[in-house]
């Protein structure tokens, strides 16, 4: 991987790499910059077959504290047309292998809609969550309203969207934006640990249940059945399906390939 100045990039350790933001003195404040660094790393990352899963971080103080305001106040609405972030954002959704977020103190605005890119996230207990754009005279512009309200449920998206409070990392849990709250010093360690454990599973497969758990959020439940029916039958053609079956029978680990 490059150098980059917005973010840390760690070498791949068993089929895993770590971006983490590194803006400290803005509390990690997503500028156009640092989404442009995530996404080429994830572009690198989505044609290197070695690696199979990404951890993102912000360490153990802050996600991210939301966008880079000062960077915002200098756009007006035609530079707010012609921005960027929006395809920056795209190219993170849209990344096809799994990505765990190991999430300490605020995850806000954009930090907070950069956890809900993420497919999984392990928080620390001192974590805090919110969409407090409102309080600056607009909304969430990078999917917040949407995935929020797919997430946590009409009432609690429209309380967090309207009044711009935060919620703590169990209330998270509990509704649903977070998998597991650990103490902020483990919040890292069991990101890391969880995506070794996915990076080990068949690549192709992972791949196929991330896009269909994901294709849930747009379509019908007819739709979507059709989706990982297709998805099943795909796989009964790989060389890790008939691994994993031969591992199973032979009571043996199994060894994938992606293939």
């Amino acid at each position: 991987m490059s150098d980059y100045q917005d973010i840390l990039v760690s070498d791949a350790d068993a089929g895993v790499i770590t971006i983490t933001l590194n803006r400290p003195e803005a509390r990690n404040a997503l500028r156009t910059n640092l989404l442009k660094e995530i996404a080429e790393v994830l572009d690198q990352v989505n044609t290197d077959n070695t690696i199979n899963a990404v951890v993102i971080t912000g360490g153990e103080k802050v996600f991210a504290a939301g966008a880079d305001i000062k960077e915002m106040a200098e756009l007006d609405a035609v530079g707010v047309m012609n921005d960027p972030r929006p395809t920056y954002w795209r190219r993170i959704a849209q990344f096809p292998k799994p990505i765990i977020a190991a999430v300490n103190g605020f995850a806000l605005g954009g930090g907070c809609e950069l956890m809900m890119h993420c497919d999984i996230v392990i928080a620390g207990d001192t974590a805090q969550f919110g969409q407090p754009e409102i309080n600056l005279g607009i909304i969430p512009g990078a999917g917040g309203t949407q995935r929020l309200l797919r997430t946590v449920g009409k009432s609690m998206a429209m309380q967090l969207v309207l009044s711009g409070e935060f919620i703590s990392a169990e209330q998270a849990r509990e509704f649903g934006l977070v998998s597991e709250v650990t103490i902020p010093e483990m919040s890292y360690t069991r990101a890391l640990k969880l995506a070794k454990t996915i990076a080990r599973k068949p690549p192709i497969a992972a791949r196929l249940a991330k896009e269909s758990l994901l294709k849930a959020y747009e379509t019908t439940l007819e739709t979507g059945l059709n989706l990982e029916r297709k998805a099943f039958t795909l796989l009964a053609a790989t060389e890790d399906r008939n691994e994993g079956i031969a591992a199973f029978m032979e009571k043996r680990r199994p060894n994938f390939q992606g293939k």
